[in-house]
């Protein structure tokens, strides 16, 4: 099984940024564990602060491996682009958050990616990860 972790803007700080809201562990902290969680698993990790680079990489990912686990950040509130890109590729796409965006500012309420994703899961800190794993297993 080839599962593909995407991570957007700012999430290159974990463990950094509002260790309140996201913990103190990084993601590259996190990642190793996973691989360590499910050895059966080809993960394949990609961060980037840059839109159109998470897209190309959706789109690269897109028709050969069996899951996305994708976490735009606030792109996933203002990209209708990244939307697209779900919508036009055939592998699943769960999308993850680690905060509850719901008990947020009001402009996280809105997502462009849910409409076209296998499934949405958030709130749970970087469990929300193991989560959507679980999701293609």
């Amino acid at each position: 099984m080839k599962i593909c972790i995407i991570n957007g803007p700012n999430l290159n700080l974990l463990g950094k940024r509002e260790p309140e809201v996201y913990g103190t562990l990084t993601f590259e902290e996190y990642f190793t564990g996973l691989q360590i969680k499910y050895p059966t698993i080809d993960f394949v990790y990609y961060q980037s602060n840059i839109e159109g680079e998470l897209i190309d990489k959706i789109q690269e990912f897109g028709f050969n491996y069996n899951g996305i686990i994708l976490n735009a950040g606030a792109y996933t509130h203002t990209s209708i682009g990244i939307g697209d890109a779900i919508k036009a590729i055939t592998t699943p796409v769960i999308e993850v958050h680690i905060s509850n965006t719901f008990s947020r500012e009001s402009f996280r309420h809105q997502s462009y990616i849910s409409g076209n994703a296998k499934g949405v899961i958030l709130g749970f800190g970087l469990k929300s990860y193991d989560l959507a794993i679980q999701s293609f297993l």
